[in-house]
Formats: structure tokens, C-alpha cells, sequence
């Protein structure tokens, strides 16, 4: 493939430059909005569905998009469009389903949300998966970012007389330090103004770049003339090529990709929770997915068509040996002018920096509060005040941005490898989504979903997603749909299937095989040296499933280890003329002895036996039968107001005591400073009867300037009526934390 330096001017440079120290200036003047930490990772709950929309629209536009979706259609038309476009098939199910859980449980996490539905050992496993998740997404953007830059630097520079090479990953770490500037003291807010200003700019770029580019071919006709056939088709053969197919798209990006951008996106999902009411993240996620999507597609894809049709036109202006990666670049350099090419080039990487931020701030959320938070309250942290907390959580959280910001960075390493972003982000989603999305789809969409089977989708799921990985013509194959299997990268595409599939199936059968569970659980009670087996099955069940993480080659090490410790642990704790546990702790011995002797001196020329048959059912029956016994599940309880059909439950509790379902308008006030402590706003009598409120019912109070979009805005609850109409009695702390100015009208809303 050709690769590029030095494209661009000086002038492209200043563009540049300037740009990105506007930004820089913007993202940190929005920072000192920010107050506590629910102001640093929700915005405070304050925002309009409008300001939202354009958020994400940097955030998902941005998200590797630009460079990914160009090579691709580059490489195969019309085509690269349908993976823009698969949030269409899920976003009823997060609109009506996940979103308002999300909300109304005031988790402010997804692994806090698997406690409140399981367990605290659910919440843990998620938060080691989510972890991995959102940091290796952070390491994508910045492979991304830097893939995007290098072609408008030197190979190299001099600098107090030395030679400087300029490599991908030094360009990285030093867009990661441009980058977490403001997103370390902005925090949300920060990022959505940003991401506001960069959302317009992208969109503006993009389709600039089209026009300017018809126009160089010579015009619409000319352009549609000179792509050929294939690349005018709009979706992709049903399994060919092996690399970029109609199933493997559907599989990877509609499934594994759209469902985990949607349901376990801590980025987006932030997004949706700084929306000031459900109904506002709604309305914010029916606009995207009509009206923004389908530009998007077009903004992100066209520079790859561009670049196609300019290659049959003339192959010396845009080589077809050109880095698929690079397509969009050396496009936007040859039709733009001086000065213009900056200005695009500072869109690209303005929506990619919008992505990387939007996800480091959601990681140092997940990390504050299911790690830093759980720590304190184990080593009984006492703060003097709420303001202490908030302080130091906040300093938490900022410390944290810039260590997950390092940590990105380091992450890059894993991705580095592949061709093109659009392979390493495929590879990325197929084998890290899917636990989790399978998780949480079923923990919403499935009442009956217990926690022995989450627990059992995590670490079982993992098991049979990494003996895939290592031996893909057994376990893969079969869900093949006929692609052909390139030796280099097996069954690439096909792979989210697989680990969907495996993850779904462990998920149902231990779940729906719960009453045995709990048969084998009451036999086991029974024994005075309970707790002695279930500790021998879980020496078990752990060693299992390190032998398979850490690969045939540990089993060495590990084996022995294993007979080490178990009669130790059974001289310790057992009563050795325990007729059940005896039988129990000999058969174990005994059966994987016999096992390592059959396979005699083949074992390590042969241990694929093992990872293919024996340790992946030990880990699926295990594993539920440890949760079951340690766990106390009540399905009652972990699912009022936590699944799809209890959302009026979700609600209720939200507000803390029964709906006010009574239609009201908004109405126009004037603030006036109150000295009561009470977090409660005071309306007057007949205000109230225009709400359609009582005393209690929830309320949000936003400054009157709509083109605001909820800046400043506050969430509290009525209290005690007055009689001066028009009048809002507010405290010093809700006029602070809502940036209200005295002389601004206010609008009062009922919420429920």
C-alpha cells in the first residue's frame, strides 16, 4: 500500500492549530460549570433532546467513522453505508426499554445496574468487562487519530540538532495529551458543548468535501459514470469476499456492534442520561436515527467513493494502491484549497478527539463509582460534609481521566497490528460485546434471567469465546455461512457470531435449567461438609478457567499446583469419613488422573482435546452451581423496576412515591431567594393548578432562553404553596448549582 507524508500547507497548519486552541478554550470554559461529579459525568440531568442530538451526532460520527467508512467505501462503493446504518434495527428496544431503566433505577453506571438486577459479584464481572471494553474503544480513536494525522507530517524533524522520527504511536501520545486537557477539568458539560460546536462543523465538512469533490470529476453524471457497477450497489454480496460481506456486517456491526454501542456504551449512554427527562433522550434518539443517520452515512463515506472514482479517472491523481486508511486525507488534499484542506482535516479529527473524550470521561465515571466509591465505603471513609465528598470524588475522577487517557494510549498496541481501523475496530466488537450485550439484553428483555446465569454468561461466554479464537475450524465453522476462511485472521467477520451464539446459549441453559441447580444445591446442604465441596468446586471451576485465559501451556504450572493444594485443602477443612465428600474428593482426583494418563506423553501435543471438550463443561455447570449456592437470588425483588416490564415500578421509585399522571402546562416564573434548606422549590397555589402539580411531585426549573438548552436548569420538588402568582421561592444552593441569574425568568415543568 502507498503512504503519504507532508500533505497540507503552512496555512492548513494554522487552520489547524487555531482550531484546535478554540476548541480547547471552549471545552474549557464549559468546565467551570461543572460543580460535583453528577455535573462532571451527567451534565447535571439539565439538557434539551436538540443539544443531545448534536452531541452524539460527534460522538457516533466521530467514532473512527471519517477514516473507517471512507477506506471501505474506498474498497467496495455504496456498500460501506449499510454498516453506518444498523442502529435502525435496535433503537426501539433501547428507546422503550433500556433507556428509561437506565434512568428511572438512577444507576449511574452499567454495572451498578447488574447489582441492582443480580448481585454484587455480577456487578464486579461487569465492571473488569466494561473496563476492557471502553479503554480498548478509547485505544481504537486514538489508532484512529493518529492513522489520520501521520499523512500531514514529515517522516522526521530536527530538533536541537537531533533527527526525530515521527511513528504512530508517538503522534498518538501526544494527540492524547491535546486531548485530555479539557476533558480532565471539563467533565460532561464540556463535552457536550464541544461536542455541539464539532457536531455542526463535521456535518458542514463533510458534505463540503462532497461538493467540492463532484465538482473536480466534473459532476454528478461524470462522478456516478465512473464508479463501477459493484460500487454502485447499496449493500454487499450476501457472503463474499471473506473480508467484507452481508452477513458478516450484519453479525459484526448491526449486532455485536449496534447493540453494544447502544446498550453498554457508557459514552452514549451518558449522553442520554444528561438529557433532562426520558422523553427528551427519546426525542433525541428518533431524530438521530431518521434524520442524522442517513447524513452521516453520506458525511463519513463519501471521500472513499470520491477516491474510487478519481482512481478510474486519472491513476496518478489517486493511486488504487492507496492505504484504504489514508483515502480520506489524500481526497480532502486534492480537491479542497489552502486553508480549506485545514479546516477539514481539523473536522476529522475534531469528531475523533469528540469520541475519545466523550469515553474517557464515561470510563472515569464507571471507574469512580464501581471501583473508587466501593473502596472508600470498605475502608469506611467519612467526609465531613457533601461537599467533601464531592470534592475529593471529583479529584478522583480527574485523576482517573488522565490515567484511562495513558492507559488508551498503551491500549493502541493490541490494534496496531491490523491493516485498516475498520478491521481492528471489527476484531475489537466481535470479541469483547458480546458477554455483555447478550447480559444485558437478556437481564432486561428476560424476567426469568437469574444471576447464576449472568454470571455463568461472563466467565462461560469468555471460555467458549476464546477456545474460538484458538481453534476456529472446530467451533467456528459451522456458523460459516459459507464464507470462506482467510488463514491470516479466521473467519474475522464471523466470529461476533460465534461468541453472540455461545454466550446466548450458556445464558438460556443455565437459566432455564434452574430447578436442577437448586436440586443439586439442597443435596449438597444436606452433607455437614457443604461448604468443604463447594470449596473443592470451586478450586475446580477457577482452575479451569485459568487453564483456558491463560492458555495449554500454564497447564503445566498449574496442574501441580492444583494437586498440591487439594488434599491440603481437605485435610484443613473436611471430615475425611464423610462418606459423600470422601466419594466426592477421590472421584475428582482419581478421573483426572486417569485423564492425564490416557493422554500420557501426547498431553501437550494433544491438550486441545481438553480446552475442546472437558473444561468448558466443567465451567458451565460449575459455575451456576457455586452462584446458586453462595448467592441468594430473589426474582421478585431483582427485577421491580429493573426489567422491560416493570418500567412503571422503575418510575415510581424514581420519584419516590405514587405518579401524578395529570396533564399541565408550563408556566413562566420569577425567581426570588428563599432562606429554607429543604432541596424543594415553592410555587404558588394557582401556578400549581396550571402544572397540574401537587406538593411532592417532581419538577424541572430552567432558565426561560431556549437556545440555552438546559444550561441552566435544575431537577428539585415542589414544597409548600404560596400565594404571590408568578413568584418561584428558590435556596443559595439551587440558585448556584442551577447558574440562575435574578434578573432571567424561569420555566417551571411538572415532570411526574
Amino acid at each position: 500500500m502507498e503512504n503519504f507524508h507532508n500533505i497540507g500547507t503552512s496555512t492548513d497548519w494554522i487552520v489547524m492549530v487555531t482550531y484546535f486552541l478554540a476548541i480547547m478554550l471552549f471545552g474549557t470554559y464549559f468546565g467551570r460549570y461543572t460543580k460535583n461529579t453528577s455535573d462532571f459525568f451527567f451534565g447535571g440531568r439539565r439538557f434539551s433532546w436538540w443539544l443531545i442530538t448534536m452531541s452524539i451526532v460527534a460522538t457516533g460520527v466521530g467514532s473512527h467513522s471519517f477514516v473507517k467508512y471512507s477506506a471501505k467505501g474506498f474498497e467496495h462503493g455504496f456498500s460501506s453505508s449499510m454498516t453506518y446504518l444498523n442502529d435502525w434495527f435496535f433503537i426501539p428496544f433501547f428507546m422503550f426499554g433500556w433507556l428509561p431503566i437506565i434512568v428511572y433505577s438512577k444507576v449511574r453506571s452499567i454495572p451498578e445496574y447488574f447489582e441492582k438486577r443480580f448481585n454484587p459479584s455480577a456487578r464486579f464481572l461487569a465492571t473488569i468487562l466494561l473496563l476492557f471494553y471502553m479503554i480498548g474503544y478509547i485505544g481504537i480513536g486514538f489508532l484512529t487519530l493518529g492513522k489520520a494525522v501521520i499523512p500531514l507530517l514529515p517522516e522526521s524533524f530536527y530538533i536541537f540538532g537531533n533527527i526525530i522520527e515521527i511513528t504512530l504511536m508517538r503522534a498518538i501520545i501526544v494527540i492524547a495529551i491535546i486531548t485530555g486537557i479539557y476533558i480532565t477539568f471539563g467533565g460532561q458539560t464540556a463535552v457536550i458543548f464541544t461536542d455541539l460546536l464539532q457536531g455542526f462543523i463535521l456535518l458542514f465538512a463533510g458534505f463540503l468535501l462532497f461538493i467540492l469533490g463532484i465538482s473536480y470529476v466534473g459532476g454528478g453524471q461524470e462522478f456516478w459514470d465512473l464508479l463501477p457497477l459493484s460500487w454502485k450497489l447499496p449493500l454487499a454480496d450476501f457472503n463474499k469476499p471473506s473480508s467484507f460481506n452481508f452477513v458478516g456486517i450484519f453479525w459484526q456491526d448491526a449486532v455485536a456492534g449496534s447493540i453494544g454501542f447502544l446498550f453498554m456504551n457508557q459514552g452514549l449512554l451518558m449522553r442520554f442520561m444528561a438529557c433532562k427527562s426520558v422523553n427528551e433522550g427519546r426525542k433525541a434518539a428518533t431524530i438521530n436515527i431518521l434524520f442524522v443517520l442517513p447524513l452521516s452515512a453520506i458525511v463519513v463515506g463519501n471521500a472513499g467513493w470520491l477516491g474510487k472514482a478519481m482512481s478510474v479517472m486519472d491513476p496518478s491523481i489517486v493511486s488504487p494502491s492507496t492505504s484504504p486508511d489514508e483515502i480520506f486525507v489524500v481526497v480532502a488534499s486534492i480537491v479542497t484549497s489552502p486553508g480549506i484542506f485545514g479546516f477539514i482535516m481539523a473536522a476529522l479529527t475534531a469528531a475523533l478527539m469528540s469520541t475519545v473524550d466523550t469515553l474517557i470521561n464515561a470510563t472515569a465515571a464507571i471507574f469512580v463509582n464501581d471501583v473508587y466509591r466501593p473502596i472508600m465505603k470498605y475502608a469506611k471513609k467519612v467526609y465531613t460534609d457533601d461537599k467533601q465528598k464531592d470534592k475529593e470524588e471529583l479529584f478522583a475522577a480527574r485523576i482517573t481521566s488522565m490515567v484511562i487517557t495513558a492507559a488508551g494510549v498503551l491500549s493502541v498496541l493490541a490494534f496496531i497490528q491490523f491493516p485498516t481501523v475498520y478491521e481492528a475496530h471489527g476484531y475489537f466488537h466481535s470479541t469483547l460485546t458480546p458477554p455483555l450485550v447478550v447480559a444485558i439484553f437478556m437481564g432486561v428483555f428476560w424476567k426469568k434471567f437469574t444471576a447464576a446465569g449472568v454470571i455463568t454468561t461472563f466467565l462461560g461466554g469468555v471460555v467458549l469465546m476464546i477456545l474460538g479464537a484458538r481453534f476456529p475450524e472446530v467451533f467456528i465453522s459451522p456458523f460459516d455461512h459459507g464464507i470462506e476462511m482467510n488463514p491470516d485472521r479466521p473467519y474475522s467477520y464471523i466470529r461476533a457470531f460465534y461468541n453472540l451464539i455461545v454466550c446466548v446459549g450458556v445464558g438460556v441453559f443455565v437459566t432455564m435449567t434452574t430447578f436442577i441447580q437448586n436440586y443439586i444445591i439442597s443435596v449438597i446442604k444436606k452433607n455437614n461438609n457443604s461448604n468443604t465441596i463447594m470449596l473443592i468446586v470451586s478450586l475446580i471451576a477457577s482452575i479451569s478457567f485459568l487453564i483456558v485465559i491463560l492458555g495449554s501451556s500454564s497447564f503445566q504450572f498449574i496442574f501441580p499446583i492444583f494437586i498440591v493444594l487439594v488434599p491440603i485443602i481437605v485435610a484443613y477443612y473436611g471430615k475425611y469419613d464423610e462418606e459423600l465428600s470422601t466419594m466426592l474428593i477421590v472421584f475428582l482426583i482419581a478421573s483426572i488422573s486417569f485423564l492425564i494418563d490416557i493422554l500420557g506423553s501426547s498431553f501437550y501435543l494433544k491438550e486441545d482435546l481438553i480446552f475442546r471438550f472437558i473444561l468448558p463443561i466443567f465451567i458451565v455447570v460449575l459455575i451456576p452451581i457455586i452462584v446458586t449456592y453462595y448467592s441468594k437470588y430473589d426474582e421478585e425483588l431483582s427485577t421491580n423496576g429493573l426489567t422491560v416490564y416493570s418500567i412503571n415500578e422503575a418510575k415510581q421509585g424514581f420519584k419516590g412515591s405514587k405518579l401524578n399522571e395529570k396533564y399541565g402546562e408550563k408556566v413562566e416564573v420569577k425567581l426570588q431567594l428563599s432562606n429554607h434548606n429543604e432541596d424543594e422549590i415553592m410555587c404558588s397555589k394557582n401556578d400549581l393548578l396550571k402544572l397540574g402539580a401537587a406538593v411532592g411531585d417532581l419538577v424541572y426549573l430552567s432558565d426561560k432562553r431556549k437556545w440555552l438548552g438546559g444550561l441552566k436548569s435544575i431537577h428539585s420538588r415542589f414544597g409548600k404553596s404560596h400565594n404571590e402568582d408568578g413568584i418561584v421561592y428558590l435556596n443559595k444552593d439551587q440558585i448556584d448549582h442551577g447558574l440562575f441569574e435574578n434578573d432571567k425568568m424561569l420555566i417551571a415543568e411538572k415532570e411526574m
